[in-house]
């Protein structure tokens, strides 16, 4: 591992070298690749420059132990430093683990009801709104791409895009089935109801990245519409692709433009076929370990927003917060933050992730 390190600090001290060049300099689309390149070796040759220094440390406090005068204090020391030690190293083997390609991405989030009719279609359109708050707060930008409501306000489902640096590493985790427990609006009699919706999390592709037959499109266009007849465009400017071998059907009707709506829908077809190559190579590799790894437990239930109670429980790492409120109003980081540290500690494991 130590070659491996000071591999990876030899290629930041040259990319550091590089970035300061004029003829980099005067390239701005080769400096910007350069600087993400620095960005994402910068925590990996940090920690490791640290874990020399405290190294060093750990054997000046061990000449001083043979100091009488000094014994006290070098103890001190050595014991702090072999601690800061052990854990700048766990953070060096967690840096080190392979990076998923898609993290950096921008990610489309697709919003489905599931079980319990309209209740259903209103905590899709509260899990919609956690997000946006979530992504405002982290000063990304939310893009609606489809929606279609029901009449009471839910929704029935919602595509919308979040655009930001490392929105993907962040929201991956939310694909699955979202169960909530509440007394509905509707409900007289104050009987708690349980429904589900579910949540697709796509990383972002261009058109160009995942190749796709023309001929195997089927594209129409039409008049968007909103809940009742509301909102109705008046020009054809809609877009339904239809990927015939497999019957994908992607809509869009945000933009105005037919050109933006069919720009948008092909990128968001080619991550959805994506994502489904992706889950059907994952489930061959489940297949021959006869077990289920990695996302394969993505389509199952994930988590239980429970309001009587206060709670939220992630089902897959066992973790229940008492902070609905907060949750639901976009405080999503205590969560991501428990999810990605036990993605790591499974991947340092052996194992394929959550």
């Amino acid at each position: 591992m130590e070659d491996k390190l000071e591999e990876i600090e030899r290629k930041y001290a040259e990319t550091e070298a590089r970035m300061a060049t004029s003829e980099v300099y005067s390239d701005p689309a080769l400096y910007a690749r350069l600087a993400r390149e620095q960005k994402e070796l910068q925590p990996l040759v940090e920690a490791y420059r640290r874990s020399r220094k405290l190294r060093r440390d750990i054997e000046e406090a061990q000449e001083l132990m043979s100091d009488p005068e000094m014994r006290d204090m070098a103890e001190e020391e050595l014991e702090s430093a072999r601690a800061e030690l052990e854990r700048t190293e766990e953070q060096i083997r967690v840096l080190l683990l392979p990076r998923d390609p898609n993290d950096e991405r921008n990610v489309i989030i697709e919003i489905r009801g599931g079980v319990g009719g309209e209740e259903s279609a209103l905590f899709a359109g509260d899990l919609f709104r956690m997000y946006s708050m979530y992504a405002e707060a982290r000063r990304w930008n939310t893009e609606i791409t489809y929606l279609n409501e029901t009449e009471l306000g839910g929704i029935k489902e919602i595509n919308f895009i979040v655009e930001g640096a490392g929105a993907y590493s962040r929201l991956k985790f939310e694909s699955g089935v979202h169960r909530v427990q509440r007394v509905p609006d509707t409900e007289s009699s104050g009987r708690i109801h349980t429904s589900t919706v579910t949540v697709a999390v796509l990383p972002e592709l261009d058109e160009m990245e995942f190749e796709i037959n023309p001929a195997d499109l089927q594209i129409d266009t039409f008049r968007s519409t909103g809940a009742g007849g509301q909102k109705v465009n008046k020009t054809e400017s809609a877009i339904r692709i239809t990927h015939i071998p497999t019957g994908t059907v992607v809509e869009c009707q945000d933009e105005r433009s037919q050109y933006k709506n069919k720009d948008r829908a092909m990128k968001i077809l080619s991550s959805r076929l994506y994502e489904a190559e992706r889950r059907k190579r994952e489930a061959a590799v489940a297949a021959e370990r006869k077990s289920q790894v990695g996302t394969g437990m993505r389509n199952e239930r994930i988590r239980t927003y429970n309001f009587p109670q206060g709670r939220v429980t992630d089902h897959r790492i066992g973790l229940t917060l008492h902070k609905i409120d907060e949750i639901m109003n976009g405080g999503l980081d205590e969560l991501i933050d428990a999810l990605i540290t036990a993605d790591q500690a499974e991947k340092l494991r052996g194992g394929d992730g959550i």
